[in-house]
């Protein structure tokens, strides 16, 4: 049985773990666009009162490591970045929701700015989690529902997509990648 959820995906840009194999180590410049995250809700304008992030989308670059490391606890949706705390603010009617179900699902990541790339996760809140509360490592699943390894690759396209199987929930959720 699928169950309808409310998304209010944080799959922004490149907001959590995604390790490159650089000697830089640079993140992925880029966000999901499909199902629309809450920074690209922001630049289409669906959500209001962002801050920087409603001109710049694509540049919320949180440090890897997400769950051991990464942006620290509150700090989460704008990837610990202070030109983007806006995306920090959270209510269970702060932003705009996708709808979605659970099962198989597509999400699109548009690149603006390819980094070879080692793996992208994928993390749900817990179906518990308060939402009216920051995000923490704690309300999260802090095992990714969907992985893909590239191995240092360069991503060939400037459009990813990824199948996933999105854990069954209700309500209020938030996808972190």
């Amino acid at each position: 049985m699928k169950s309808k959820l409310l998304l209010a995906p944080l799959a922004l840009m490149c907001v959590a773990n995604i390790a490159t194999a650089s000697a830089k180590r640079e993140p992925q410049h880029g966000f999901i666009f499909e199902p629309k995250s809450r920074a690209v809700l922001c630049w289409i304008h669906e959500n209001n009162n962002c801050g920087a992030v409603e001109y710049d989308p694509m540049s919320i670059e949180e440090p890897k490591g997400f769950p051991q490391g990464g942006a620290r606890d509150g700090k989460i949706a704008s990837g610990d970045n202070s030109s983007f705390y806006k995306l920090n603010e959270q209510s269970v009617d702060r932003w705009k929701k996708v709808p979605l179900t659970s099962g198989k699902n597509t999400f699109r990541w548009s690149l603006t700015q390819t980094h070879r790339t080692e793996k992208w996760e994928f993390f749900i809140t817990k179906q518990d989690w308060n939402s009216n509360a920051p995000l923490t490592r704690a309300s999260f699943d802090l095992k990714p529902f969907c992985e893909r390894f590239d191995g240092g690759e360069m991503p060939a396209k400037d459009h990813i997509y990824f199948d996933c199987d999105v854990p069954q929930r209700t309500g209020y959720q938030v996808i972190l990648t």
